[in-house]
């Protein structure tokens, strides 16, 4: 195969290599040289899915894995005790999100009674003084 056929394919998985905002820098560069190369660029973006991707590279994928403490460490003691606590967490998050949800729905009733009652007031009030004018 010649290097002619292949470099397309080189390209790609250089790209590839340094994620998303390489992507997007090689779609902006081609519509500032030649706006053709640009927009077939973005085409093959959302067409092959590159542009709405999470994670674009193993490095990225690898990184957020470890920053959300989801990769085993070896040691079946910590790993089980922070499967436990994890579990727990959620449990209370959900836990306290139910709360807020009952929270919001007993302040949105007060709000909706307080304003029937005044509503009332104000239609009664209008109609005591309604008769009196007349």
């Amino acid at each position: 195969m010649s290097s002619v056929a292949t470099w397309p394919s080189q390209a790609e998985s250089w790209l590839d290599q340094r994620g998303k905002g390489a992507w997007i820098a090689a779609m902006v560069l081609g519509f500032i040289f030649f706006w053709p190369i640009g927009l077939a660029l973005l085409a093959y973006m959302i067409w092959s899915k590159r542009m709405f991707n999470g994670c674009s590279t193993r490095a990225e994928r690898g990184w957020k894995a470890r920053r959300h403490g989801f990769t085993p460490t070896g040691n079946t003691a910590f790993d089980s005790y922070k499967a436990e606590t994890l579990r727990r967490l959620e449990e209370e998050q959900k836990a306290f999100e139910e709360f807020l949800a009952r929270l919001r729905e007993a302040k949105d009733k007060s709000e909706f009674d307080q304003f029937m009652d005044e509503r009332a007031r104000k239609a009664r009030d209008g109609a005591e003084a309604a008769p009196a004018e007349s």
